[in-house]
Formats: C-alpha cells, sequence, structure tokens
C-alpha cells in the first residue's frame, strides 16, 4: 500500500485509533486528510499491517505513528495478545511518540524521528537510505536476530537490555510477557511498563505519567520521582518507587507499591505493614540495608481484616464478605 501525503498527519496506523473515535475525533473509516491521489481510510492502513504486509507513506508523519501496532486490542472485540504485524516505511519525518505500545512489526523511517519516542529502539537497517526501528517488547522477548543495536546494549544470555542512549522513551516494555530486564539509565517518559505481565524495569532516574499502569506481574523500579497515576489500575505485580505526584494507586486491584517516601492515596488502597519479604525485595534490587529497607512505605487492597465479636473473640474475614 502506497501513501502521498501533502501535510503532516498524526495517528497514522494507530491500532488505537487515538481511543477517541467514539467521540469523533477519529474514526477507523474516517478517509486520512492530504491524501495525493489515494482515498485511504485510517483502518485500511491499520488492515493492511494485520496482515503481514508493507505499508509505504510519502511525506511526514506527525504525532503517535503506529501506536500499539501489533496489538489485538481488547477494545475493538480482540484478546489483547501480542499478533504479528507488517513493515510501515516513512519517506519523510516523524513527529514525537512513535511506536508508543509498540510490541510487534518494524518500521523504517527516512527522516528525522522527534522525541520523546515509544517503546522502540533503533537497530542497524537492513533497508538502504532507511534507519529501522524495532520494539523493545519484541527484543526482549523474541531477541535480536541478525539485527544489531545502535548505541545500546543487549545481553543475550542474561536477556538484559540496557538503554543509556540518552533518548526519552515513553511506554518501555509495554506488554511484555516474558522473564526479561530493562535498565534505563536516565529518566523516561509516560507509561512505563504500561500493560506488563513479566519481567523486570529499572529507571534511574525519574519516570513520567501513568507509570506501571494496568500493571498485570513484574517488578518495576524507579529510583527518582514517579510522575501522576503510577500503579493506576494495577492487577498484579510490584511498583517500586522512591516518591510519586499526586496520587498513586487509583483503581488499584491488586499488587503491592512500596516508596521510600510517602504518598497520596485513595480507597480502597490503604498503607499496609511492610513484610520481611517486601524488604528483601527492596534490598535485592536497589543494594540498600535492611533497616532502611523496612522503614519504605507499603500501599495495597486490604483482603482480611480482623473482626472482634460480641463474646470477645476476633476472627479473620476477607473484606467484602
Amino acid at each position: 500500500m502506497f501513501l502521498t501525503l501533502k501535510d503532516r498527519i498524526d495517528n497514522l496506523c494507530d491500532y488505537t485509533y487515538n481511543f477517541t473515535w467514539q467521540n469523533n475525533k477519529i474514526r477507523p473509516g474516517t478517509i486520512i486528510p492530504s491524501q495525493a491521489g489515494t482515498n485511504y481510510t485510517y483502518s485500511d492502513l491499520v488492515n493492511e499491517l494485520k496482515k503481514g504486509k508493507e505499508v509505504h507513506i510519502s511525506g511526514n508523519a506527525g504525532k503517535g505513528l503506529g501506536y500499539s501496532m501489533g496489538v489485538n486490542l481488547k477494545h475493538f472485540g480482540g484478546t489483547g495478545a501480542i499478533e504479528n504485524t507488517g513493515k510501515l516505511y516513512i519517506d519523510g519525518d516523524v513527529s514525537s511518540e512513535m511506536g508508543m505500545g509498540m510490541v510487534s512489526g518494524t518500521i523504517y523511517v527516512k527522516g528525522n524521528v522527534g522525541q520523546p519516542t515509544g517503546n522502540v529502539i533503533e537497530v542497524v537497517s537492513d533497508e538502504s537510505g532507511y534507519r529501522k526501528f524495532r520494539s523493545i517488547t519484541d527484543i526482549l522477548c523474541n531477541r535480536t536476530g541478525k539485527d544489531v543495536l545502535i548505541k545500546n546494549n543487549y545481553d543475550d544470555r542474561k536477556k538484559h537490555l540496557l538503554l543509556d542512549d540518552g533518548i526519552l522513551r515513553g511506554t518501555i516494555a509495554a506488554r511484555c510477557n516474558c522473564e526479561a530486564v530493562v535498565t534505563i539509565e536516565g529518566d523516561v517518559y509516560n507509561g512505563t511498563g504500561l500493560l506488563m505481565q513479566k519481567g523486570r524495569i529499572q529507571v534511574t532516574g525519574d519516570a513520567g505519567m501513568n507509570t506501571g499502569a494496568h500493571l498485570d506481574g513484574g517488578l518495576l523500579i524507579v529510583e527518582g520521582t514517579a510522575g501522576e497515576f503510577a500503579g493506576a489500575y494495577m492487577k498484579k505485580g510490584t511498583l517500586i518507587l522512591n516518591d510519586a505526584k499526586g496520587y498513586a494507586g487509583a483503581n488499584m486491584k491488586d499488587g503491592a507499591i512500596l516508596s521510600k517516601k510517602k504518598v497520596n492515596v485513595s480507597p480502597p488502597v490503604e498503607e499496609l505493614d511492610i513484610a520481611q519479604e517486601d524488604a528483601k525485595l527492596i534490598m535485592k534490587n536497589l543494594g540498600i540495608g535492611h533497616v532502611e529497607a523496612m522503614s519504605y512505605h507499603k500501599y495495597g487492597i486490604v483482603k482480611e481484616r480482623l473482626i472482634r465479636m460480641r463474646d470477645g473473640s476476633v476472627v479473620v474475614r476477607k473484606v467484602g464478605e
């Protein structure tokens, strides 16, 4: 499929259609504006990639290119699982947030790529004149294969990816469902660990909004300050923080948030007693002593409460009974 653009257009090949189509901002069946000689819709491009085919765009792409590329989204009746996808070629520049939440496929770009980027990393290109980008999640779970990373380091034996190229990225390791490790030297953008099921992410700097949002397992560590809505909609896993802005754990279902400094939470999330296993986890991953680890604050959902009966006895009841 070949598309020529006369103007820069946002949200091309966005599997989520910006999640605002019901509000008439983007509908999958809407014809993409500023085309030259074609009448493709937003869904035409996505469906072509879902078939494993190539999409070639001549011109500059705007923000949100390839958002959630490779996801069979539940929002549209899918399974939420990762699926194979095709190749996307851009003969021009790309604005920020390229590949946010992207989990498979390849993006080739002839021009510049704006920051922050998404869940993508540059590898040595196999297409002359193009830069090549792959999903970080794809590399973590399926390895690099014949690709060679540019400026970063991947240890295939340990399944450990070190990101130290200074590029600001969001949604790192989104939907990761394998036991792998990512270390980021510096800050990260929004949505780190989004919907992650397995693995470990460690950020040495600060993190943006929605850190660990919808976390469904694994371990996410932020040594600096996390932005607003850290741990929102958490289902499983552990989020270790130094501090967090705003409220943490909004609509949290399960899992644990461990923070060096007190953070704001709202019901049903409460501060809980920190356990020895929590302290051991903190000590192991941050290299601190037992006393300091036990001083961390733990937040989560209270599942059981002690109830004093009329006869003076005490019983344990599950919350909600």
